[in-house]
């Protein structure tokens, strides 16, 4: 009778934290490069009843077998196993910023920390004090050379990721604003953005503010080359992949079963009190 306490108590545990998740992903909806969770449950071991008052004891070369019939199986609960981060690509938003970069296709941006580096997919960036290509929280975003230093109108991130500036208008980048990209004079390359990739990047760790950590699991960060880099977009952000719709639906759905297991409990409570309470009476 107990069991059936402990079987409502660990489904609405489970359903606890996939609403968490839920709540979480939608709280994160307008994050850029924000990757959606999902918990992902499993089932505790499955009690399997036979018949006890039956002969069932038989003999065979390799020793016995018991020949009890099986009446069937009993659950003994659920809990939550992970939390699993979906990494599929949230859709490209077009700001016009210069400052803002997005990947078109697997690859992490690279982020120096005091902690050390971090790895993120919000391209949303700008430009700090000292000039460095930084992001909202004032970490500079990396190139294969070190932090990258521009100057506000004075710089060019093209398709491969490729950071250019003009010489010419180098020290008065005021002068390049209305100009078209083709109209400078003396471009030079200043650096590649660190663009890496992991053996297994289900496995990062997520640090918060967009930021991702590697992990045994995962490997370490290997710097991605040629045509395996993805395409670098400036002016566009990406987007989350959270669906409102769908995260709203499957709100609806852990109300029902947190209420389901709830009833559950209620229901054993009721039976346990008319056994005790009638049934010894008798």
């Amino acid at each position: 009778m107990l069991r059936g306490w402990y079987t409502g108590a660990s489904g609405m545990a489970a359903q606890q934290v996939r609403l968490d998740t839920i709540a979480n992903n939608l709280a994160n909806v307008d994050t850029d490069g924000y990757k959606r969770d999902v918990t992902v449950s499993k089932a505790f071991a499955q009690l399997l009843l036979r018949r006890m008052n039956d002969d069932g004891v038989y003999l065979h070369p390799l020793g016995s077998g018991d020949m009890a019939p099986i009446i069937g199986k009993v659950g003994t609960g659920v809990e939550s196993n992970e939390v699993f981060t979906e990494l599929e690509q949230g859709a490209l938003k077009q700001t016009d910023s210069d400052f803002d970069v997005a990947l078109d296709s697997k690859g992490w941006l690279s982020i120096s920390t005091p902690y050390g580096e971090r790895y993120t997919r919000n391209g949303s960036f700008i430009l700090g004090k000292e000039g460095f290509l930084e992001t909202k929280e004032g970490y500079p975003v990396m190139g294969q050379n070190g932090p990258i230093r521009v100057k506000a109108n004075n710089f060019q991130i093209d398709k491969d990721g490729r950071v250019w500036v003009n010489a010419e208008y180098q020290d008065n980048p005021e002068e390049l604003i209305g100009r078209e990209q083709n109209e400078w004079k003396q471009p030079v390359l200043l650096d590649t953005l660190k663009i890496v990739d992991f053996e297994l990047d289900r496995f990062l760790a997520k640090q918060g503010s967009s930021m991702w950590k590697d992990t045994e699991l995962s490997g370490p960060a290997r710097i991605m080359q040629g045509e395996a880099r993805p395409t670098v977009l400036q002016g566009f952000t990406e987007a989350s992949n959270v669906n409102v719709v769908s995260e709203m639906v499957k709100m609806i759905e852990v109300n029902r079963a947190y209420e389901a297991n709830q009833k559950t409990i209620q229901s054993q409570d009721a039976s346990l009190s008319k056994l005790i309470n009638e049934v010894v009476r008798v």
